[in-house]
């Protein structure tokens, strides 16, 4: 009777422990390759996506980078060239839209967007 109870206790701590690893197991991130760039896609322990975007040949962000929330809404829309930002970024929080300019890796402008709408009602 000790005997199988010790057996019982080794086998519940050897899955115990198993599924405790795989719970905290990373999904890797995706590389592709796309002409001259990269495409790589980060991903959430949920397997939803997290980040994609480009990176050249040396090796630094360019093009379109964008990022998701865990439920898979875009929280923003960045640009790139040679690892400098550039262009028009957009980030949303919540009801608010920014919309940030950048020039030479530095903030240009921003401008601030709400949405006050509201339903009405019969």
């Amino acid at each position: 009777m000790k005997k199988l109870f010790i057996t019982l206790f080794v086998l519940t701590s050897i899955v115990l422990s198993a599924q405790g690893a795989a719970a905290t197991e990373t999904i890797k991130p995706v590389y592709e390759k796309d002409g001259d760039l990269v495409k790589v896609t980060f991903f959430y322990e949920t397997g939803e996506v997290k980040e994609q975007g480009y990176y050249d040949t040396d090796k630094k962000l360019t093009g379109k980078w964008i990022q998701f929330d865990t439920s898979g809404k875009k929280t923003t829309i960045a640009h790139y060239y040679k690892g400098n930002k550039v262009g028009k970024w957009f980030v949303w929080k919540g009801d608010t839209l920014l919309e940030v300019d950048y020039e030479n890796s530095k903030i240009a402008s921003v401008s601030e967007w709400k949405d006050n709408s509201t339903i009405a009602d019969n």
